[in-house]
């Protein structure tokens, strides 16, 4: 237990000081919690050695995202945008797969590896999109609202890929699933309930006691994320349904404005964890490769994006916005990678250029949003936003 706390008292002191050095530099502040993580991580300085404990930190801090990111989406914005909103992810996810199936048959993997490489690299970064939205946009205007709902839906799908792996090497059955959304649709359906008549009531009871309304509120998104974690379904993905639920409370914006500093804790450890799992050994002999297949899903990504958006009717300016905010490789793939070598679907080799080339994009995409878009971390004044 003691080496726990000291391990977390050293990645708060060290992503601390690179967090500093990367403010005085005017660099991206993701960008230290990441370097934070390969110089004292496990293949850098060896200073953390057990990174799966922090790991679990992280989980927190995603769950907590996907939570704050439902809180301000009103079910009526997330229901106007449904329309557009599946144009959108579905076009960007079966060009940037196909884009990437097609450079790694032509490089010589087989039809199985490369379709598993072009599924997981074709999602965007949730935590980073929504780091990087200035908490007015994602509040109140209609940029964070259809970037929330094209994540929510491209998580989704990330999800349903996931349990489809899984379910078919444990053999579920197609019963499985249709369960499964039935159970879904209860759930949701008790929760309103329950945050109207009852939640609602008692925060009304305590609004003077603000600590009261904060641990109400942290309880309700963590305990949905645990009930749906139960039934089946990822604590990611309850967490959100919990937000967005809550978000019909008049109370709500005031809520996640309060408790952002919390995410933002929590999410401090999910990039370092990145950092730190980050194998230089392996990236000497894969770096290349996964260097140009990260530069080119982040030209096509936002082109592609960009036509989408223009497409379903938003202006230009929004759509090239949009386009470079979602360009970037996602989390989830990470994920996909691993659950897919250790069910043998594709080489260890592969998993590694994939997961190299998701935090190449991380990184880089962050730069561009960075420089090019209002950020709450810009580098110049004038992209300065909160």
């Amino acid at each position: 237990m003691e080496g726990i706390v000291l391990d977390i008292v050293v990645i708060i002191v060290s992503t601390a000081v690179m967090a500093w050095l990367g403010a005085v530099c005017k660099q991206p502040i993701i960008i230290a919690y990441l370097i934070a993580g390969m110089l004292i991580g496990p293949w850098g300085l060896k200073i953390i050695h057990n990174v799966e404990v922090i790991e679990g930190l992280s989980h927190i801090g995603i769950t907590l995202l996907l939570f704050f990111a439902g809180l301000v989406l009103h079910p009526d914005r997330l229901f106007k945008l449904f329309k557009k909103t599946c144009i959108v992810t579905i076009g960007n996810c079966i060009f940037c797969a196909l884009l990437v199936f097609l450079i790694l048959r032509i490089t010589g993997f087989s039809w199985q590896s490369s379709l598993f490489a072009g599924i997981a690299l074709m999602f965007s970064s949730t935590v980073l999109v929504i780091r990087l939205l200035p908490t007015t946009t994602l509040h109140h205007k209609h940029m964070g609202s259809f970037c929330i709902a094209i994540l929510i839906a491209q998580d989704i799908l990330a999800v349903l890929t996931l349990m489809f792996i899984k379910g078919n090497v444990s053999g579920n059955s197609p019963i499985y699933f249709c369960l499964l959304i039935v159970k879904g649709i209860l759930f949701i359906f008790i929760l309103v309930l329950f945050e109207q008549y009852i939640l609602r009531k008692m925060m009304r009871h305590s609004d003077r006691y603000h600590e009261v309304l904060y641990m109400l509120t942290m309880a309700w998104g963590l305990g949905i994320a645990a009930l749906a974690h139960f039934l089946g379904l990822p604590y990611e993905i309850g967490a959100f349904i919990g937000g967005v639920i809550l978000a019909r409370n008049p109370i709500s914006f005031f809520l996640s404005e309060k408790l952002l500093p919390l995410r933002d804790f929590f999410l401090m450890f999910f990039f370092f964890v990145l950092g730190a799992k980050f194998n230089f050994l392996i990236a000497k002999s894969i770096w290349i490769p996964a260097l140009l297949i990260a530069i080119i899903i982040l030209i096509a990504k936002p082109l592609v994006f960009k036509f989408l958006f223009k497409f379903v009717g938003e202006s230009s300016d929004f759509s090239k916005e949009a386009g470079l905010r979602l360009g970037q490789c996602s989390e989830f793939g990470l994920i996909i990678a691993v659950v897919a070598i250790e069910n043998s679907f594709i080489s260890i080799k592969l998993s590694q250029l994939i997961q190299l080339t998701i935090i190449l994009s991380i990184i880089i995409s962050s730069y561009i949003v960075v420089f090019l878009c209002p950020t709450p971390i810009g580098t110049r004044k004038r992209l300065q936003q909160d």
